[in-house]
């Protein structure tokens, strides 16, 4: 709602050098309405004269936050209610309750493909709280977010660049804040779509592959952009950390403890010829094959497509993804 954006471009100004680096598209205070039990649902959209009292309300709620602690501007509630005519009109024939959807789909024997959202060490519980979002993007909230049945989940794709990124705040311990992260960004245009933010870059980071894995319980790897490492002579994987003088080789869940981590690298040869739109495993170079082979050790899991390319035909499929059922 837009009462929603405000409150997340005023929060995060409030916060100062100690803001998140949130996207301002009002997210984390939806999730904050959701948990207050004071959110307007979509469906609320299907008898949409009823739902003026209960906007009314939340609304004023908002504005008193908004004038009374940020001084900013209060919201018409009446404005409000207008849009919301407007969306129900447009999206009452796409609202309705997604679980039989899903469950009806799945018992009369097809495939559905679920797509999560950003990132593992983004998950409101999992990842490197407090820089983290609003919802949870790990496996579980396939379950949450759908009603769809743990046991009705096959196959576990995780998606991983060739390097490692990360926008706005927070730890990243193999981060680049030199000339190879510049080279990077720019050869791979690695600036965030919503924001248009340069997007923070480092080498792979094999020690959050592994907790990765461990909390979403991968069955094979999509190993995307390697094309944008074939400008290197030498590339680097973090294969663990060194924490106040110990080598640590799982994930420490505490924020302020990844920031005293230091990357521990391997260093590998770069490749001598493009692997940009190669479709065949055979035809990659061969310190390619020795880098994505590298990663599945220091990961433990199998990849099973390269990507080479921004196009869908430029893919390496090593194995195949989803059995014919």
């Amino acid at each position: 709602m837009p009462y929603h954006v405000i409150m997340d471009e005023l929060t995060e100004k409030a916060r100062g050098a100690n803001a998140i680096g949130t996207t301002g598209r009002g997210i984390g205070p939806a999730y904050m309405d959701k948990a207050a039990r004071i959110g307007i649902r979509a469906t609320e959209l299907l008898d949409v004269e009823s739902l003026f009292p209960r906007l009314e309300s939340v609304v004023q709620h908002h504005n008193a936050i908004i004038e009374k602690i940020y001084g900013g501007t209060p919201l018409s509630v009446h404005d409000m209610f207008e849009r919301c005519k407007v969306w129900s009109e447009h999206l009452a024939p796409y609202i309705g309750p997604v679980e039989h959807v899903v469950y009806d789909t799945i018992t009369a024997g097809k495939s559905v493909l679920i797509e999560g959202a950003q990132g593992a060490l983004l998950d409101l519980d999992h990842g490197t709280y407090p820089f983290v979002t609003s919802s949870h993007p790990t496996i579980g909230g396939a379950c949450t977010g759908l009603g769809l049945l743990p046991n009705q989940i096959d196959v576990v794709l995780g998606v991983f660049k060739a390097y490692s990124t990360r926008v706005g705040g927070g730890p990243f311990v193999t981060e680049l804040l030199n000339e190879v992260g510049d080279t990077i960004r720019n050869h791979a245009k690695e600036f965030g779509t919503t924001t248009g933010r340069p997007r923070r870059v480092g080498w792979f980071d094999s020690v959050v592959g592994r907790y990765s894995t461990r909390i979403n319980g991968y069955t094979g790897i999509v190993l995307t952009r390697l094309d944008m490492l074939d400008i290197f002579d030498s590339i680097k994987v973090c294969k663990a950390y060194e924490l106040d003088g110990e080598i640590v080789w799982d994930f420490p869940g505490n924020a302020k403890t990844l920031e005293r981590c230091v990357p521990i690298y391997e260093e590998l040869p770069g490749w001598n010829k493009p692997t940009a739109g190669v479709t065949r495993l055979e035809d990659l170079p061969k310190n390619a094959r020795k880098y994505v082979d590298r990663i599945e050790e220091l990961v433990g899991v199998p990849v099973d497509v390269i990507s080479t390319g921004p196009h869908r035909d430029e893919t390496v499929h090593v194995r195949e993804l989803i059995a014919a059922r």
